[in-house]
Formats: structure tokens, sequence, C-alpha cells
């Protein structure tokens, strides 16, 4: 898990609740696509994690990315040596 928090004023609510809504933007028409938070949180799904934001008790808005655990896979083997010619 990776926990990201900023000392701002915190995310509107009306935005909180589509912040991750493809072509959703708070930029002025022609500056944003939209698209950033909504790959982010297209990226973490498809790789079995997830994506929240929220606002801090303390101030400021938080983002937790959780992320699958990775197998535990063996040690590999001593590197492979080509035969001589």
């Amino acid at each position: 898990m990776l926990r990201l928090r900023d000392t701002g004023p915190g995310i509107p609510p009306e935005v909180l609740e589509r912040i991750f809504e493809p072509f959703f933007t708070t930029k002025e028409s022609g500056k944003g696509t939209g698209l950033g938070l909504s790959i982010c949180h297209g990226t973490m799904r498809s790789f079995g994690g997830s994506i929240e934001a929220a606002n801090l008790p303390e101030g400021g808005a938080g983002f937790r990315l959780s992320f699958q655990r990775a197998e535990t896979l063996p040690a590999p083997g001593p590197p492979a040596v080509a035969p001589a010619a």
C-alpha cells in the first residue's frame, strides 16, 4: 500500500465523487482531458489493486494505492552457459 497526502484545502465534495470518471476535469476548456486519474484507476484495477481519494480529517487530500501482493518465486538457478562450439 502506498499513501500520498498533501496539505492543501482538500478536494471539494462534488469533485471527489467524480474524480476517477473519464473526461471529468476541473480545468478550463482546452487545458485538460480529464483522463489522468481515470487511467490511474483503470491501471490499478487491471493489476488487481485499487486507488482511492479522500479528504483527511486533519486537512488536505489523500490518495491510497493498494497493490496486489506478488507471488514469491523460487530463486533463479545458475546462469546457463552456451556449449563450446
